[in-house]
C-alpha cells in the first residue's frame, strides 16, 4: 500500500493489484506466489493454513524473521490462565461479534432481481430487440436498464417489492410489480404488438423476415387450434381456421391493432385454443 494503489481490503484485490502484489513481493524477498494460491488462500476460506515456506516468506514480507517470529508478535499469550478464565474474559466477543455481524447483514441486505422476458404466444425469450426498463421507485426519479442479449435483467434493491414499467417498440407497454423470492430466472411475458411488427416489415419491404414470422406462427398453432373471435356485449362468435388466424395477424390491418389475446390453451407447446376480441 506504500507503493501502490488498491483496495485496503485484500480480498477486493483482482488483475492489476495481484500483480503489483507479487512484483513487490519479489523484490524484497526475492519469491512469488502465483496467482492460483492468491485466490485460494486470500480470496477464499481456505480449510488449512499455507505450506510453512510461504508462511515464512510473508512473515519476512512484513518484516518478521519467519512465521514463529510474526506469531510471538501477534498472538496474545494466555500463560498461567485457567481454560475457564480465558473463556470468561473472552465470552462478550463470542456473543457480540455475532450479533452485530447478523444485524449489519440485515440492514444492509440487498435483494437480487432477476427477470427474464418471453413473448406470451410464441413462449420464447425476447432476444431479438431491447426491451427499455422503467424501474418505478417512490418519490424518486426512475431507473432505466435495458434487457441483455438474453432477454433479461438484473437489478439490486433493499426494497421487497418492485415496481417496473417495459416498453419496446414492438411489445405493449406493461407495467409489472413483483415481490422479492430467492428463485432467480422469473418469467415476464409481454404481448407481442404485432400490427407494429407487421407495419415494420412492410414499410421496410421485409419480405425474408415476414416470411419467418409466418413459419414460426405455423409452428405454434396446431393443425386443429379452435381459434374463436368474440364480441364485446354480444353472444356472437366467429370462428377461424389456422391459416386464417395467421393472415390476420400478418397483415397491418386496423382490426390487428386493436387485438387483444384474452385466453389460450397449449398442449405439447402447440395452441389448441384461442379466444381474442379486437377493441
Amino acid at each position: 500500500m506504500e507503493n501502490n494503489s488498491a483496495s485496503k481490503n485484500i480480498e477486493d484485490w483482482k488483475g492489476d493489484d495481484i500483480i503489483a502484489f507479487q512484483e513487490d513481493l519479489f523484490t524484497k524477498v526475492k519469491a512469488r506466489v502465483s496467482e492460483k494460491w492468491f485466490y485460494t488462500y486470500i480470496k477464499n476460506d481456505a480449510n488449512k493454513l499455507p505450506r510453512i515456506d510461504m508462511l515464512n516468506l510473508l512473515s519476512n514480507y512484513v518484516g518478521y524473521k519467519n512465521w514463529n517470529d510474526f506469531k510471538n508478535n501477534h498472538i496474545t499469550s494466555t500463560k498461567g490462565k485457567t481454560p475457564k478464565k480465558v473463556f470468561v474474559k473472552y465470552l462478550w466477543l463470542l456473543i457480540l461479534v455475532p450479533c452485530f455481524l447478523l444485524a449489519f447483514s440485515i440492514i444492509n441486505r440487498k435483494h437480487n432481481y432477476q427477470f427474464c422476458f418471453y413473448d406470451s404466444i410464441k413462449n420464447e425469450p425476447i432476444s431479438s430487440v431491447i426491451l427499455n426498463i422503467k424501474i418505478l421507485k417512490n418519490g424518486q426519479t426512475p431507473i432505466h436498464k435495458t434487457s441483455d442479449s438474453l432477454g433479461c435483467f438484473n437489478y439490486k434493491s433493499e426494497e421487497s417489492t418492485i415496481k417496473f414499467v417495459v416498453e419496446s417498440p414492438y411489445y405493449k407497454t406493461d407495467t409489472i410489480v413483483r415481490r422479492f423470492n430467492s428463485n432467480k430466472n422469473k418469467i415476464v411475458k409481454l404481448i407481442a404488438d404485432d400490427y407494429a411488427l407487421m407495419l415494420s416489415y412492410y414499410t421496410n419491404k421485409d419480405i425474408k423476415q415476414w416470411k419467418k414470422h409466418r413459419e414460426k406462427l405455423n409452428t405454434i398453432f396446431n393443425d386443429n387450434a379452435e381459434i374463436y373471435q368474440l364480441f364485446e356485449n354480444s353472444n356472437v362468435v366467429e370462428i377461424y381456421t389456422k391459416q386464417e388466424f395467421i393472415q390476420k395477424l400478418t397483415i397491418p390491418t386496423r382490426s390487428l391493432k386493436g387485438m387483444r389475446i384474452l385466453d389460450k390453451t397449449e398442449v405439447d407447446g402447440q395452441i389448441i385454443k384461442l379466444k381474442f376480441m379486437i377493441d
